[in-house]
Parts: structure tokens; C-alpha cells; sequence
């Protein structure tokens, strides 16, 4: 008769647990994303001090107008691709951490689920007569709670596919605007040079 609480109670316990330590593994994984972002962030940074050095020098060596012109014209380009293949990687650690919490995420409601649905059935064995209705609402309250979960989590995962979508056409827009700008410097630096 005393079994129910010590089963709820040691249910209770590895639940706790169990959330901890899924809080102690995405905490791991917020931090492992920040270093790369951070790490992306300083190599980004000193590239960027690097190329604006050299470009400030050549710019400086420049003989005439045209000659400027054509110098900064030809620096569009390069600059527009590091910019892309700096929001790529950005999109790429963001992705990769999104799937990591969404894998958690799965992993702890499956097995949390899995507790307690055992749970349930390990009462329902003990329970007095005439309890079977409640029971039998108890089972089907968690059975529509999972439904509920699941189609959250495939709404979350549309949402997530379709971000991706729009951020890989920005940076194709992007990249191809890139493409064209170096000719529409050039030409604007004939016509000032004209």
C-alpha cells in the first residue's frame, strides 16, 4: 500500500535528474556555440584588419584617379565573398546548434514520456476497482499530450527548414549582387575618369 508514493517519489527523483542533466548538456552545447562564434568572430576580425591594410596601402600607391578607382572596383568582389562565407558559417553554427537542442529536447520527452507512461501502468496495476475509467483518462491525457508534442516539434522543424530557405536565397542574392558590383564600379570609375 505504501509502494504508489515511493513510486511516485523515485519517479519524481529521476525526473529531476534526468532534467539536470539535459540543462548540464545544452548548457555544455550553448557554450561549445559560443566558442566557435567567438572564434569565428576573431578570425573574422583580424582577416578583415588584414585585407583593409593592404587595401588602404594600395589605395595609397595609387598613381591616378583611374587607377584608384579600378583598385577599389577590383576589392568589391573579394570582400562581398567573405562576407557570404562569413554568414554561411554564421547560418552553419547557428543549424548545428538548433539541431543539438532539438535532438536533447527529443531524447528527454521520449524518455520522460516512457517514465511515466510505465508509471501509470505500474499504479494502474495497484489501483482499487472502479478506477479504470480514471486510469484509462489518465493514459489518454498523456497519449494526446504526445500528439500535441509531435506535431509541435514538426511545425518547429518547417519553421527551422524554411528559415534556412530564406537565408540560403539572401545569400545567393547577396553573392550574385556581389558578382555584378565590380562591374558597375569599373564602369563608374571610367566614366569619372572620363
Amino acid at each position: 500500500m505504501f509502494a504508489i508514493p515511493e513510486q511516485f517519489s523515485n519517479a519524481t527523483k529521476a525526473n529531476f535528474e534526468s532534467q539536470f542533466a539535459l540543462l548540464s548538456s545544452l548548457t555544455a552545447k550553448t557554450f561549445e556555440s559560443m566558442e566557435k562564434l567567438v572564434e569565428l568572430n576573431i578570425s573574422t576580425a583580424r582577416a578583415t584588419l588584414a585585407d583593409n591594410s593592404n587595401t588602404a596601402r594600395q589605395l595609397l600607391s595609387a598613381k591616378d584617379p583611374q587607377e584608384f578607382f579600378q583598385l577599389s572596383a577590383a576589392q568589391a568582389q573579394p570582400a562581398a565573398e567573405k562576407a557570404v562565407a562569413y554568414n554561411r558559417q554564421l547560418a552553419a553554427i547557428a543549424t548545428a546548434n538548433g539541431a543539438e537542442f532539438s535532438k536533447a529536447a527529443e531524447g528527454q520527452i521520449v524518455e520522460a514520456n516512457r517514465k511515466v507512461i510505465a508509471l501509470v501502468d505500474e499504479v494502474s496495476k495497484n489501483a482499487p476497482a472502479g478506477s479504470e475509467t480514471f486510469v484509462a483518462a489518465v493514459k489518454t491525457a498523456i497519449s494526446n499530450a504526445n500528439a500535441g508534442y509531435e506535431q509541435f516539434s514538426k511545425t518547429t522543424k518547417q519553421a527551422v527548414e524554411a528559415i534556412e530557405s530564406n537565408v540560403n536565397a539572401a545569400v545567393s542574392q547577396f553573392s550574385q549582387a556581389a558578382a555584378k558590383a565590380p562591374a558597375a564600379a569599373a564602369n563608374a570609375a571610367a566614366a569619372a575618369a572620363a
